[in-house]
C-alpha cells in the first residue's frame, strides 16, 4: 500500500484572510494636487490637466449644469471615475470575507469590491460600476515584512464626470485602482490611491479624434490621499451636488 503524499487539499483563503494592508476604518481627503478643481465646481471648458479628445472636449464645454438636476443626474461627478476625487470622507469596512466596501459621506456613495471574481448579478450600469479586486503581494521572504496594494478594476458604470464642470467619461470608461497604506512620520497614516481611467471614446488622444497616426496621450492618471481619522465623529453624510 503507498502512502499519500500530503494532506487534504487546503481551502482557499477569503479576500479578508489574504489581506496585505488594513484599509479599514475612517479616513478623510488630503487635497494635495489640483485644489482648484477639486475644492470648487470650475468654470465650464477648464480642463488643462485630462487628456480629452475632440468629442470628450466638445461634451465638456456643452455642460450644463441645470439639465444635469432636471434629469436627476446630481451625481454625475461621484461614479466610480472620480468619487475619490471629491472632497469626502471614507468609511471602509468588509461587508463580507470576500466583499470590502467603501462608503462615502460627500454623496452617500457605495463602493463594493469583490474579491471572489463571481460576475456581476445585475448588468444595468449604476454610477459606481462593478469592481473586481485582488490582493497584489510584495515581500513576505527572506527577512522582508509581507505587504502590498490592493488592485480594483471597475466596469459596468453608468456616463459620468471625471470633474464637476462637466468633464465626461463614457459607459465604456474602465476604472483601475491601485490602493497602498503608508505610515507616516509622526505617527499619521496614508491612504494612497493611484486611479487610471481608460477611455477610448472621450479620452487618449491629441486633435483627430483618434485617427491613425495621432499621438495617444492617454489614459487619465491620477493620484488621490487620504489620512486614517480615529473615529467616525466627523462623519457628515450630504447628498451629491451639482456646484
Amino acid at each position: 500500500m503507498v502512502a499519500q503524499r500530503g494532506g487534504p487539499p487546503q481551502a482557499p483563503q477569503s479576500g479578508q484572510e489574504e489581506a496585505v494592508i488594513d484599509p479599514t476604518g475612517y479616513w478623510v481627503s488630503l487635497i494635495t494636487e489640483d485644489w482648484r478643481w477639486r475644492m470648487l465646481t470650475a468654470e465650464k471648458g477648464s480642463y488643462p490637466a485630462i487628456p480629452l479628445n475632440a468629442e470628450g472636449r466638445r461634451l465638456a464645454d456643452q455642460w450644463d449644469p441645470a439639465r444635469d438636476v432636471a434629469e436627476g443626474n446630481a451625481c454625475k461627478a461621484y461614479g466610480a471615475g472620480n468619487i475619490m476625487r471629491i472632497p469626502t470622507r471614507l468609511h471602509v469596512t468588509w461587508e463580507d470575507e470576500n466583499t470590502l466596501r467603501i462608503d462615502t459621506d460627500a454623496g452617500m456613495q457605495t463602493r463594493l469590491f469583490h474579491f471572489d471574481g463571481s460576475p456581476p448579478v445585475d448588468t444595468e450600469p449604476t454610477w459606481q460600476g462593478y469592481s473586481t479586486a485582488e490582493w497584489e503581494v510584495a515581500g513576505g521572504q527572506n527577512g522582508i515584512p509581507r505587504g502590498g496594494n490592493l488592485k480594483v478594476v471597475t466596469t459596468g458604470m453608468r456616463a459620468g464626470y471625471l470633474q464637476r464642470n462637466g468633464v465626461p467619461y463614457s459607459e465604456n470608461a474602465v476604472v483601475t485602482e491601485y490602493f497602498h497604506r503608508g505610515d507616516i512620520p509622526g505617527g499619521d497614516t496614508w491612504l494612497i490611491v493611484s486611479t487610471l481611467v481608460d477611455d477610448p471614446q472621450y479620452l487618449g488622444s491629441q486633435p483627430g479624434g483618434g485617427l491613425p497616426g495621432s499621438d495617444r496621450v492617454g489614459p487619465l492618471i491620477r493620484s488621490s490621499n487620504f489620512k486614517r481619522e480615529p473615529d467616525g465623529s466627523k462623519w457628515n453624510p450630504t447628498p451629491c451636488e451639482v456646484k
